[in-house]
């Protein structure tokens, strides 16, 4: 007899630093399994699969881990499937059926980009061809993965900008030493600046974050084609750009956060922040001011969206309320104080260069946000709903940079965002 979903969340804390991934139970903490010397690449995150699965790149063994959060409850190991691909990993996709995934590489521990290869990966594959590597572009690609009789990769590139267009099929009958591969169509993006993508399965639609907008692909027939973008204004609030883009499969609504204020990076608490959406169905878009500082990835929940502010004068945990009904707009439902990290980043200092930082993890089926204390070992579990903290997580290791989070609900739906995060 199968057994019945666990109808408790879970959460994945991975600690890419010291190698160690952690499953547990929410919202006591509880450790239900574990797996040492891995080391989960932050930048390509963890992307939801159909039927509660979580996919991972561990960038020093260089494999896809496809993970199985609840399988232990059933006797299963955690690790369902490893796969060889292409390190380091930059991006991380699969198609909205959850079979075929693509993996990017980028700059890794590196200052220039030095490798291209693109892997691309079949988990059902009939004739046992599960990744393929091939050799494109170099840089810090984005990708996606679009559904239909013939998937095709959509990857997005920067100086110069572009989005090039593969056939899944094609990179998988690839032969093998990695050959270079050409793609089935270009389209030019403004130089130097993409930073963030989505696709929406229901429409076929890619949104890729630049400087001036949100650039639309569409995917229909098996054809491409470019549509008008988005632009990032909004509100009568205009101006900064935004440094990353997320679907929300509950509300159908794109998210960013529009960064804005001086450029230089010593500068970083004076940047603001805006949030930033698009209602995929209704075509509204919006802005609301978050505050100063460091703000970049979000997490959504079933009624909030949650975004974590770093700054010098205290950090927070900001708590959108997100629209149930028709002409509703988001609104700052609760500000959360976080406690101070020790390694925090400083005033004319980078936000980013030998600091710690905080991951973001929430699912669409629950009202649970989990928030990261890089270099302390702990995670603060808040409820959205009731705008308060329910525990803080000890981990046996410091989670140096932040670390990073993934919240799974049962049948939560968190696989209609087919993009890591």
């Amino acid at each position: 007899m199968p057994q019945p979903p666990h109808p408790h969340p879970r959460l994945l804390v991975a600690d890419q630093v010291a190698g160690r991934v952690s499953l547990l139970d929410l919202p006591g903490g509880e450790e239900v399994a574990a797996l040492d010397h891995r080391h989960p690449a932050e930048h390509a995150g963890f992307l939801a699969l159909p039927d509660d699965l979580v996919a991972c790149v561990d960038d020093r063994a260089g494999e896809l881990l496809v993970l199985d959060p609840y399988g232990p409850d059933a006797d299963r190991p955690l690790v369902r499937r490893r796969i060889p691909v292409a390190v380091p990993a930059e991006h991380l996709a699969a198609a909205p059926d959850g079979r075929r995934l693509a993996v990017t590489t980028g700059l890794g521990r590196n200052e220039e980009a030095w490798t291209g290869l693109l892997t691309a990966v079949d988990l059902g594959a009939p004739d046992g061809a599960v990744a393929v590597r091939v050799r494109g572009r170099t840089g810090e690609p984005g990708v996606t993965v679009l559904g239909g009789p013939s998937p095709l990769v959509v990857l997005r590139h920067r100086e110069p900008g572009e989005l090039l267009v593969h056939r899944h099929r094609d990179l998988m009958t690839a032969p093998p030493s990695c050959p270079p591969v050409e793609p089935v169509r270009r389209i030019g993006l403004p130089d130097a600046d993409g930073h963030g993508d989505a696709h929406d399965p229901a429409t076929g639609r890619v949104f890729a974050a630049t400087g001036s907008g949100v650039h639309r692909l569409r995917h229909q027939g098996g054809r491409v084609a470019p549509e008008p973008p988005l632009p990032w204004g909004a509100d009568g609030r205009t101006g900064g750009r935004g440094y990353y883009l997320r679907l929300d499969p509950v509300r159908r609504i794109l998210w960013s956060c529009v960064r804005g204020g001086p450029s230089a990076p010593g500068q970083w608490p004076e940047w603001t922040n805006d949030a930033w959406w698009h209602g995929l169905d209704t075509g509204t878009t919006g802005r609301l001011e978050l505050g100063p500082g460091l703000v970049f990835r979000l997490a959504v929940t079933a009624r909030h969206i949650a975004y974590s502010r770093v700054h010098p004068d205290g950090d927070e945990l900001i708590l959108l309320a997100a629209p149930t009904a028709p002409g509703a707009r988001p609104h700052i439902a609760a500000r959360l104080p976080l406690p101070a990290m020790a390694g925090a980043p400083r005033r004319g200092g980078t936000p980013w260069d030998g600091v710690q930082r905080r991951a973001i993890a929430a699912s669409p089926g629950a009202g649970l946000v989990a928030v990261s204390r890089g270099g302390h070992g702990e995670v603060h579990v808040f409820d959205a709903d009731r705008a308060e903290r329910v525990t803080t997580l000890t981990l046996p290791t410091p989670l140096d940079d932040g670390g990073h989070l993934a919240l799974i609900t049962p049948g939560d739906g968190a696989h209609a965002d087919p993009v890591g995060r």
